[in-house]
């Protein structure tokens, strides 16, 4: 299998700078998250302390950021990454049904806003799951229910309809799902999950709903379940002035670093990050 120096995940102004870096010093790396950047940085009317663009929009400065990428030959691969394992000298990354590996990771997920649903990390891995391609062969034949936080988790509901006989989809967020008939959307806001007798029960503000399975699909996930054991401060990465979190080869940078959440303080972590990761590889490689 292909193994990468840096994985790098997230694609808002702290991935795309530790990406840009990382090329810039030779190293092999994947680029993992939405192909249309940051959501939050294309909705900003204007940004005005990102030094060298005064006053620029949101859409413009990604654009620039686009540019660059281009002329870098940086590729954005679009795949979520559901689950992130330390494996000694490596680490192997769930993304969709592939399993990525690389020496050393970036996280720059940004910081997942809200709290878990009750009973949402207790089920999960029994019930629960943050990402339906991965895990369609476990409910393929089944009643299973996918809680969305945004409009982008509509083709992970639909590929589940393929395979399941009914899929309950609980939209969290405005405007009308676009979903194949056979999907049965539910507008009401879901409370709690429960697993009473084995089985899942999705709770609203109105009914409860039993299912076999919940996919509960953020456009990010919390760290701390995002990668098993790594140390967290809330819903912030602790890590020390090189962006070293408690993992070995795992780096952290930007909002999912705390605040201030400031386009300019992401780009720069995002900077130190990749040297940091540099360092740590020809390090490595070294003491080999």
């Amino acid at each position: 299998m292909e193994r990468y120096d840096i994985a790098i995940i997230g694609t808002g102004p702290a991935g795309l700078e530790a990406a840009v870096t990382a090329v810039i010093r030779n190293k092999k790396i994947i680029l993992l998250g939405p192909e249309d950047l940051s959501r939050k940085l294309a909705r900003a009317h204007e940004i005005r302390n990102y030094l060298g663009f005064p006053a620029v929009s949101g859409e413009e400065l990604a654009g620039a950021f686009r540019g660059h990428l281009d002329r870098m030959g940086i590729g954005i691969t679009a795949e979520r990454v559901s689950a992130v394992y330390a494996m000694g000298d490596y680490f192997a990354l769930q993304a969709g049904e592939e399993m990525i590996e690389a020496a050393t990771v970036i996280l720059a997920t940004g910081v997942v806003q809200g709290k878990p649903l009750p009973g949402e990390e207790e089920a999960l891995g029994h019930g629960v799951s943050y990402c339906a391609t991965c895990d369609a062969s476990l409910v393929r034949g089944k009643t299973v229910a996918v809680v969305a936080y945004s409009a982008a988790e509509e083709s992970e509901a639909a590929f589940l309809s393929e395979i399941c006989p009914e899929v309950l989809y609980f939209p969290m967020y405005a405007g009308t799902p676009a979903l194949p008939e056979n999907v049965r959307i539910i507008p009401e806001k879901v409370t709690a999950l429960e697993r009473p007798d084995g089985k899942m029960l999705v709770k609203t503000e109105k009914m409860d709903y039993p299912v076999e399975a919940v996919f509960v699909l953020r456009d990010a996930v919390a760290p701390g379940q995002l990668v098993p054991g790594l140390e967290t401060e809330g819903a912030h990465v602790r890590v020390n002035r090189r962006m070293e979190s408690s993992l070995p080869g795992l780096f952290a940078c930007g909002d999912i670093t705390g605040t201030p959440y400031q386009y300019i303080k992401a780009a720069g972590e995002g900077n130190i990050a990749a040297l940091s990761a540099v360092s740590y590889l020809d390090e490595r490689k070294r003491s080999n």
